[in-house]
Parts: structure tokens; C-alpha cells; sequence
């Protein structure tokens, strides 16, 4: 196949239909309709129509193009920035290249703002270690992680922050990180007071168990003095009978 063959693309069509609109226009000017037969005429007027048709409906494919342009854009802006948790592209030296609207908010900062902001920027000082080996461990292995943390906001007090990322390249094929963020203050909080009220409960538990055993001993110890007493009774029962017996000898004699 040679090169001529193969260099069919856009910009050749382009070409050629240029060529072929010039052709027809100098075709129909006057001095070229003179020289022209009625049957040229007409095989030019039909090519004109065919082209203006060809032209309708490219526009027609053009404005289709453009509504369906226009509401991916609207399903992107209501699944990606109105999302219900926040998103973020992290590079991987660990800057944030995007963010949308839920975690521009989150985070107490506008989008634009955001963009080339260290991530951990925005991550307590004490929990700065969870995030960093959850980005190594993400990076050493692909494979996707979850780590809980407080993040706290712009002149704000912390917050709870569950964080799952995914590997993924950028449009240069380098790496990046796809990350969820999500506010679990709530369910932190609840979470806590679970565990409070289940160290309330085992307290109580432990108290409770003292107390069965104290007085299990002292209801031991009744039992063994009320077996003594018991005993003692029968003892003093015998006794009083063998003198009994020994009496009713002696009066027989």
C-alpha cells in the first residue's frame, strides 16, 4: 500500500471537498453557464443540492453533538460536584489537583483554592502517620485502601474522616490518587458512645459480680454456722438420750 493510500484522513476530505466547492463555483459563473450544455448545468445544480443537503445534516449531527455534549456535562456536574461525599485527585507527591464541590466544602475551602494544596495540609498533626502509610501501602501495592482520620477545616475544629483511594493515572500516564472522602463525625460519635456506655455496662458487671460474691460468702457462712449449730443440737440431742438411758438403767437396778 503506498503513502497516497494510506494518508486518507479528515484534513485530505476536507481538501478534496474544498477543491470540489471551488470547482463548482467556478463552474457557475456566467461566462462557464454559457459554455455549459443543459445537461452540465443540471449535474452541477444537482451536485450543489446534494452539498447544501450534506451540509444540512452535518450541522444537523453537529447540533446533536452539542446537546448530548451539554447534558453529559450536566450528568457529570450532578454525579461528580453535588456528589454526596467529596472527591479529590491527589498527585503523588501527594498535592490535590482537583476537588469537587462536597469536599471544597468538607474542607472550608473553594475549589480553586484547593488545587496544589498538600493534603496533608488539612489532616491533624497527630494522625498525620495514618495517612502516610496509608499512601505508602497504596502506592507500594495498587491496590485500594481505607484509613479513618480527623482532618480539620479552615479555622476549624477537627473532624472525622474516612478516606478510600484508588490508583489511576493522569492524560501523561502518570500516577495518581482517586480519593473518597467522607465525614463519619457522626457515626465517630456514636461509635463512642457505644463504647461508653459499654465500659458503663462492664463496670456495673464487674460491681454487680463483687457484690454476688460478698454475699454469696456471707450466705456461706450462715450456712456453715447453721450446719454447726445444727450439729451441736444433735450432738446435745444424743447426749440427752444416752443419759436418759443410763437413768432409766440405774432405776431399774
Amino acid at each position: 500500500m503506498t503513502e497516497k493510500e494510506t494518508s486518507s484522513s479528515p484534513a485530505a476530505d476536507l481538501r478534496e471537498q474544498a477543491e470540489k466547492i471551488t470547482q463548482e463555483d467556478a463552474a457557475s459563473s456566467p461566462e462557464k453557464l454559457e459554455a455549459m450544455s443543459p445537461a452540465e448545468i443540471r449535474h452541477t445544480l444537482h451536485e450543489l443540492r446534494v452539498h447544501q443537503i450534506e451540509l444540512t445534516i452535518q450541522n444537523e449531527e453537529l447540533r446533536r453533538t452539542q446537546e448530548e455534549l451539554d447534558a453529559s456535562r450536566a450528568r457529570y456536574f450532578d454525579l461528580y460536584d453535588l456528589a454526596p461525599v467529596g472527591y479529590l485527585t491527589v498527585s503523588e507527591q501527594g498535592l490535590i489537583l482537583e476537588a469537587n464541590l462536597t469536599a471544597a466544602t468538607l474542607l472550608g475551602l473553594p475549589r480553586s483554592a484547593l488545587t496544589k494544596q498538600p493534603l496533608t495540609r488539612f489532616i491533624l498533626k497527630e494522625d498525620e502517620d495514618i495517612y502516610y502509610l496509608h499512601r505508602k501501602k497504596l502506592f507500594e501495592t495498587g491496590e485500594p485502601q481505607t484509613c479513618e482520620l480527623r482532618m480539620v477545616e479552615k479555622d476549624s475544629s477537627p473532624f472525622w474522616a474516612r478516606l478510600e483511594a484508588n490508583l489511576a493515572q493522569d492524560t501523561r500516564g502518570l500516577p495518581v490518587c482517586r480519593v473518597v472522602l467522607s465525614d463519619i463525625s457522626a457515626l465517630k460519635r456514636a461509635e463512642f458512645q457505644r463504647e461508653a456506655a459499654l465500659e458503663e455496662i462492664r463496670k456495673f458487671n464487674e460491681v454487680l459480680e463483687q457484690k454476688v460474691k460478698e454475699r454469696t460468702a456471707e450466705l456461706q457462712e450462715n450456712i456453715d454456722l447453721l450446719e454447726r449449730t445444727q450439729k451441736a443440737f444433735v450432738g446435745r440431742e444424743l447426749r440427752m438420750r444416752e443419759l436418759k438411758k443410763q437413768i432409766e438403767e440405774m432405776e431399774k437396778k
